[in-house]
């Protein structure tokens, strides 16, 4: 990790261990918007690091970008960074101005990520192209996800379009989002397991934890290492949709055995409002299916190894990055 990278990460950990705690997530989740937050989040300028800096913003890298979605993950950031990082992107890309403030990206209107907080969504037509709606004065109709994040229905009319595949955007800000919140995770349960007593010696301690903190283990390396090389790989190509659909597949495996796995280790109190495990696996559980499940990638993935010809699979799953 570069110099700058390391001080991106440092900057975006720090920002969300002071800003963001159980109190800011349940206060979100019941409908305030943490304001507070945000604005240290747009004035550290991370919103804005796949923004040209000519255009006001970092002018970074999508490996730039992996640190700050993988730290947003982590702490179940109840805020549409990602949205609006991957906006940003797209906008950058077609030739168009990012503007100040929350941004979204949605499959449809139907289901539009802070639809009533962001001033701009950028909605897929399903054949790489998107339109451009702005949410000043539109209809908003509210609603949330399982993670208790607002996925408004929206009615309005696009103000411009452009080019670019807003669903491998989206699946890739997921990715990056569940590999920070899968690790999170992790180190939950082996905090809790080494502390938790029965029958005289922390669960930490028995085989049967121990196989499955190794196993969970492993998922957040796999979800990690992918999100990381679908990001690189956008950065040297700009033609990644490979190695997005691997990140999407492999991330959202592992986010479903992660959830599963930490609630056995945690047993019933992992359930409760008052632990914090439950505000990662639901955001989990929606992160997984949303901007296409694992099925859907994977349905694409071969027919792009089809398209692709028998000669190329192999360097594709060897290829260095």
């Amino acid at each position: 990790m570069t110099d700058e990278r390391n001080m991106i990460a440092e900057t975006a950990a720090r920002l969300f261990a002071a800003h963001l705690d159980t109190a800011v997530i349940e206060a979100a989740e019941a409908g305030t918007w943490p304001a507070a937050l945000w604005d240290e989040i747009a004035a550290n300028g991370l919103d804005r690091v796949l923004v040209p800096e000519e255009k006001g913003g970092i002018g970074g890298s999508w490996e730039d970008a992996f640190v700050i979605l993988r730290a947003a993950g982590r702490h179940a950031a109840p805020v549409p960074l990602a949205e609006t990082i991957g906006a940003g992107y797209l906008l950058a890309q077609a030739g168009l101005d990012a503007p100040e403030g929350p941004l979204s990206l949605a499959e449809d209107v139907s289901r539009v990520p802070w639809a009533a907080q962001a001033v701009q969504v950028l909605v897929g037509d399903g054949e790489n192209k998107f339109g451009v709606f702005s949410l000043a004065g539109a209809e908003i109709t509210p609603d949330r996800n399982l993670g208790r994040d607002p996925r408004d229905g929206m009615a309005g009319t696009a103000e411009a379009t452009g080019d670019g595949d807003v669903m491998a955007i989206g699946a890739l800000v997921r990715a990056c989002q569940m590999s920070g919140a899968i690790s999170q995770v992790l180190e939950l349960c082996i905090t809790y397991a080494g502390e938790r007593v029965q029958f005289g010696r922390p669960i930490g301690k028995f085989q049967a934890i121990q196989q499955q903190l190794a196993i969970l283990a492993g998922e957040a390396a796999a979800a990690d290492i992918a999100a990381q090389v679908a990001c690189r790989a956008l950065d040297r190509s700009g033609d990644a949709l490979f190695e997005i659909a691997t990140a999407k597949i492999r991330a959202g495996e592992a986010a479903g055995k992660a959830a599963a796995i930490s609630h056995q280790v945690f047993g019933a109190i992992g359930f409760t409002d008052e632990h914090h495990l439950h505000h990662l696996t639901r955001r989990l559980w929606s992160w997984r299916a949303e901007f296409g499940a694992e099925s859907i990638w994977a349905k694409g993935l071969g027919r792009l190894v089809v398209e692709q010809g028998a000669d190329s699979l192999w360097p594709n799953l060897t290829k260095t990055i």
